[in-house]
């Protein structure tokens, strides 16, 4: 599968899940480091005329778990993603479009994550991710933990 169809496979993933198709979510980017997402505001507007809050976090929710997802593709292996746990900061509010931009925390390593995924069937990684406002400063920011376990080959 090449990366094209990878991204595409994860928009549409994406838009399988009905909570997630109303939130009008796409992928924006991704350079291997890092995945990035956008959901317009006018799907996600609260009554201040901002992103609402539970929108800020979902957004980044689903870049990291993007971000993982295709890592792990990328290793060759095929594993179910989840969020093991996470701590949001809302810095300022947004009053635009939602870009959040999920990558890996400086203290983790890939090949690490893939290497232990593939020999002991589940792995976790730390990433942050964030939402920036227009000028570039921070509008919300993630780090969570995300954890990979390894579906079983049906050769047991």
């Amino acid at each position: 599968m090449t990366l094209d169809d990878s991204l595409r496979a994860l928009e549409a993933y994406y838009g399988s899940m009905p909570p997630v198709a109303a939130m009008d979510v796409s992928v924006a980017g991704y350079d291997g480091d890092s995945l990035r997402l956008h959901a317009p505001l006018s799907s996600h507007v609260n009554d201040k005329g901002s992103a609402f809050g539970g929108s800020l976090v979902s957004v980044m929710t689903l870049a990291a778990w993007g971000l993982v997802t295709l890592r792990v593709e990328q290793a060759g292996l095929d594993a179910e993603v989840y969020v093991a746990d996470s701590t949001v900061r809302y810095r300022a509010p947004l009053l635009g479009d939602l870009e959040a931009e999920a990558t890996l925390d400086a203290a983790g390593d890939w090949s690490t994550f893939a290497r232990t995924l593939r020999d002991r069937g589940r792995a976790r990684v730390a990433l942050t991710a964030r939402i920036a406002l227009p000028d570039g400063s921070t509008a919300t920011e993630m780090q969570a933990r995300y954890v990979a376990i390894r579906r079983p080959t049906g050769n047991a």
